[in-house]
């Protein structure tokens, strides 16, 4: 903390990127539908030298006592990566965010959409929440030996399924894509209800991150 070098944040969408705006310090790369552009991009910038690897953004749940809306601070990501998180970064964000739980961060690079997943994972690994990019920080901080933390905020609880319009919901570059979406509706129109109710509930927490993001990533400056 108050190294001059940059904070490198990876995310999934540029929407989730965009609560960052304005933040001095840090280097944003949304990963989008391309993992491996996004680790051959992060791993050039942790070279270059930064401060450390935050992987942030929204996460799904696993544990059936998250809440739409709760923080998580990873002490460890498990899954396609075993690695721990920095335990002074992770302080740090819980003295930021002191309502978040902590716990492990389950990611492997799918989207884990079903409930059955969802309690099967939660019971074999331990994890408390999933996202899609955290292995890959896990992994560049690893090979590059710099500090790693994860933030997420839930977005979407353990006894929620997703609809299959959100697993083609991105592009490669992290923007939304509307015609994947459209062609998955009209394949499967019976989702439309849980779609919008998607959409609305990912709305609402994305109003929390966006209201925490700041000063959390504030505070491993």
């Amino acid at each position: 903390m108050g190294d001059v070098r940059k904070i490198l944040v990876v995310t999934g969408t540029r929407r989730e990127a965009s609560a960052l705006g304005g933040v001095v310090g840090l280097n944003v790369l949304a990963g989008g539908s391309d993992p491996a552009g996004l680790e051959t991009r992060l791993l050039a910038a942790a070279q270059a030298g930064a401060a450390g690897i935050v992987s942030f953004g929204m996460g799904g749940a696993l544990d059936p006592a998250l809440r739409l809306g709760d923080w998580v601070i990873g002490q460890q990501v498990t899954g396609a990566v075993e690695a721990r998180c920095d335990v002074p970064w992770a302080m740090a964000l819980r003295s930021a965010l002191p309502q978040a739980r902590l716990g492990a961060v389950y990611a492997d690079g799918r989207l884990i959409a079903g409930v059955a997943d969802k309690q099967a994972l939660h019971n074999t690994s331990g994890a408390i929440v999933a996202d899609m990019e955290s292995h890959i920080a896990a992994r560049v901080a690893a090979q590059t030996g710099l500090p790693l933390a994860v933030l997420r905020c839930v977005s979407d609880e353990a006894l929620s399924a997703l609809p299959p319009a959100i697993s083609v919901a991105m592009r490669s570059d992290g923007r939304i894509a509307p015609g994947a979406m459209l062609g998955s509706i009209l394949g499967q129109p019976g989702q439309i209800a849980a779609l919008v109710s998607t959409g609305l509930r990912f709305n609402r927490a994305y109003r929390v991150m966006a209201r925490g993001a700041q000063a959390a990533l504030l505070a491993l400056r």
